[in-house]
């Protein structure tokens, strides 16, 4: 199925608008981080107690965190949890100090309901509870998982393709990883374990569509051997552009069916999702693409050849055969 013929478009003479509005979010990103709202992680990275309460009749979240200030807990997170008609919320407290008082994070919680006009109106349907050693760990794990995924992309492209390849494909896959925790941080979204699920899951589909991109820019290496590096780039997106916009729309639209009708507990997870894939498939053309071209008119400048002129020898040569 194509959806476009004969595309021409000029992806390379609008690089500097990518890079611009890349720079633009991405730096706004890192200044929320480090200066606004940091990164938002949540209880299960911090530690702390999650209780889901489900009330019996209609309450707003001011009455809930009313009952729970009066209590002397600070920093309270209140959320609905599911459609406003079950009237269920989570109340999240985090706690750092140590594992018994974990458990009293959550005797607090129940005991401020009970002091409050909510009292005997409601019932507890789950208690999570995550202590600081395992958030810490979990922090680590997830930082370690991340990390070994982009250089084991990284080592895979330079055998499969060539070292320029797997530099631009894995700063692309950096520059959505940045971008979405970015994002996240504006809108002050917190991390779970299942956002790190999606971040990792939007790392394999990024690389994905670069590697699609980069392998019909190495095919037209062998025939179209007198144009311009940036030509070649041109038209290797283009000839690929049916192919993206049908993999990327389709799965965009299953994501933001997840993101609106999923519930509370996938927001994140979709959330994640939908940023993912829209920027993911944007820095296959915008990053990854144009990190090519730059290292060829580089290498150019320095009298360099072509980069099909390269000969292929050894192993490499075998696997490409």
């Amino acid at each position: 199925m194509e959806f476009f013929r004969d595309v021409d478009v000029d992806w390379m003479g609008k690089k500097w608008y990518f890079l611009g509005f890349s720079l633009i979010v991405t730096v706004a990103g890192i200044l929320s981080m480090l200066f606004w709202h940091g990164i938002p992680l949540g209880v299960d990275f911090k530690g702390g107690t999650i209780v889901t309460v489900r009330f019996n009749q209609p309450v707003h979240e001011d009455e809930i965190r009313s009952a729970v200030s009066k209590a002397n807990v600070k920093d309270a997170r209140i959320q609905r949890y599911g459609p406003a008609a079950n009237n269920e919320f989570m109340i999240a407290m985090e706690q750092s100090a140590n594992e018994n008082a974990l458990d009293a994070g959550k005797q607090t919680i129940i005991h401020a309901l009970d002091q409050s006009p909510m009292a005997g109106k409601y019932e507890v349907r789950s208690v999570d509870i995550v202590g600081p050693q395992v958030g810490k760990q979990l922090r680590s794990q997830a930082l370690l998982a991340t990390l070994y995924s982009l250089v084991g992309m990284l080592i895979y492209l330079w055998f499969r393709f060539e070292l320029i390849y797997g530099a631009a494909a894995v700063a692309a896959v950096f520059h959505d990883t940045l971008f979405t925790l970015g994002v996240f941080s504006l809108t002050n979204t917190e991390l779970s374990l299942t956002v790190i699920a999606a971040i990792l899951t939007l790392i394999g589909y990024s690389m994905n569509d670069t590697i699609v991109v980069f392998d019909r820019i190495r095919e037209n290496l062998k025939t179209m051997r007198r144009e311009s590096m940036r030509e070649l780039v041109n038209k290797s997106i283009n000839q690929t552009l049916g192919r993206t916009i049908l993999t990327s729309g389709l799965t965009f639209l299953t994501v933001i069916s997840l993101y609106l009708f999923g519930g509370q507990v996938l927001r994140g997870f979709s959330f994640a999702l939908v940023i993912g894939i829209l920027i993911g498939t944007y820095s296959s053309i915008a990053v990854a693409a144009p990190m090519l071209v730059a290292y060829q008119e580089w290498r150019s400048g320095r009298g360099g050849k072509r980069l099909a002129a390269q000969p292929e020898t050894g192993r490499r040569a075998k696997v490409r055969a």
